[in-house]
């Protein structure tokens, strides 16, 4: 990382522009990953990624480039390019920088760079194999663990500098059942902002029966019906449908160009009543929090939704600027070779008071989404297409058998209205997200919610 003399000459250079704004991001990461397959390794990579991006303002205007070298000989030519992109003037102000402390939210007691390469391997191991005994018609595993340690720092002309280590660990286990010709599968991957502590808590164990659990359910579910029905979508990942199909759309990236359904409404009802809806950047080791953000602001909890009515959005600086609003500390970005932009962190709606039983009460057919996979979605208009991993047939108020080849067709504003009732359950699942900024990791969650009517894509016309 840079020195704070070096960087305070490289930003008072940068501000003999036209230019009401400079901004250096640093970065350093070391990042591995080990995948095996059926208990044997098949691969280890080890990766390093340093750099620092560079962007200033003027007005509305943004021009940025990054370099993997931090050196006058790299650093100086990128500078000129970008102060004459904005135009040059003899003088500008000399910035001087003052070093931010905090104290860390997300602390970590076992660093995977001091666990030998065997014992992170058996981490594996024993998912694996704990997967493999569910039962004799789990025929192939695949696992995989992905550890990283990102350093950032992060100066500006406002006389900021502020630094953050982000460390996170993440298992991926992927079932295969097959009885016959019959051949399914189920996955499951949980992380942490944490070291390898994370597998004491979530054990390897654990995960692997989880993935083989979800493969075999899958041997016995029947082809789906399709049509309109009422859809209990439970909880934890359940959540990626508010995620994909709402998130998006309130982040600033999005409406601050009048791209989102959903620009405009501050202040207005955009869901039901019993929707409240947070984002949240600050929760201790989540997957998908920090200490601050990409312009190096301390990481907020949002209230985007309040008893159904939208009371923020997630706005980073430049798109703040557009719409005339303070950021909300919502900027982030893959790496240094992203310029970044208002991004979602821990994105849930809050618990209700329903029972997970009340849920299911009156629905005469529906159906029971427990787990679901990827999907689309157009932030213009909101509207979606999602996969349901393992899902069931709700008849008479009772889950009744499991179904297969379910997908779940609708408009993120509609479903907000739509529902129904919320329970006491909530949970969060972690994903990666990716959008203008690149791909950045974001929890998703919800308590299990039961939506009046959603449009279920299926096999069947049953």
């Amino acid at each position: 990382m840079l020195q704070q003399e070096q960087l305070e000459r490289y930003l008072s250079l940068c501000m003999k522009s036209e230019a009401d704004f400079a901004e250096i991001y640093e970065e350093d990461e070391v990042s591995e990953n080990i995948s095996m397959l059926n208990g044997k390794v098949e691969t280890v990579t080890q990766n390093t990624l340093a750099g620092i991006g560079i962007r200033l303002y003027k007005g509305l205007q943004s021009v940025y480039a990054y370099a993997n070298e931090e050196s006058d000989e790299v650093i100086l030519p990128l500078i000129e390019d970008l102060v004459n992109a904005l135009g040059k003037k003899e003088e500008g102000p000399s910035v001087e920088l003052k070093r931010v402390e905090y104290e860390n939210r997300h602390p970590i007691q076992i660093d995977f760079e001091n666990v030998s390469l065997e014992d992170k391997a058996n981490l594996l191991v024993r998912a694996s194999d704990a997967a493999m005994a569910v039962d004799k018609r789990i025929v192939k595993v695949q696992a995989k663990l992905l550890n990283v340690n990102q350093k950032v720092q992060i100066s500006n002309s406002d006389g900021r500098l502020i630094g953050d280590t982000r460390v996170r660990t993440r298992i991926y286990v992927d079932a295969y059942s097959q009885e016959g010709d019959n051949f399914q599968s189920g996955s499951h991957y949980p992380g942490a902002s944490m070291g390898l502590e994370f597998y004491e808590q979530t054990t390897p164990e654990s995960v692997g029966q989880e993935a083989a659990r979800t493969a075999l359910v899958n041997l016995e579910a029947r082809d789906c019906p399709s049509g309109k029905m009422p859809v209990v979508i439970d909880n934890a990942f359940g959540g990626v449908i508010f995620h994909e199909a709402c998130g998006h759309a309130l982040e600033a990236t999005s409406v601050a160009k009048n791209q989102s359904v959903f620009a405009g409404k501050k202040g207005q009802r955009i869901a039901s009543d019993r929707v409240t809806a947070v984002d949240d950047g600050t929760i201790p080791n989540a997957w998908g929090s920090q200490n601050i953000d990409d312009e190096g602001n301390f990481q907020q909890r949002r209230v985007l939704i309040k008893d159904g009515i939208l009371t923020s959005y997630m706005i980073d600086r430049l798109n703040g600027r557009r719409m005339g609003e303070e950021s909300t500390s919502s900027s982030r970005r893959q790496s240094y070779k992203f310029e970044p932009t208002s991004r979602m962190s821990n994105t849930f709606i809050c618990e209700g008071d329903s029972t997970f039983e009340e849920l299911f009460k009156g629905i005469s057919k529906g159906l029971y989404a427990k787990k679901m996979g990827g999907g689309s979605v157009n932030p213009q208009t909101g509207e979606f297409n999602f996969a349901v991993q393992e899902g069931y047939m709700i008849e008479n108020g009772k889950i009744a058998y499991p179904v297969k080849g379910a997908s779940l067709i609708g408009n993120g504003a509609e479903i907000l209205l739509n529902i129904e009732k919320v329970c006491n359950n909530l949970a969060r699942g972690q994903g990666m997200c990716g959008s203008r900024s690149g791909s950045i990791p974001t929890d998703v969650g919800q308590p299990a919610i039961l939506v009046s009517s959603i449009t279920v894509g299926g096999t069947t016309n049953e």
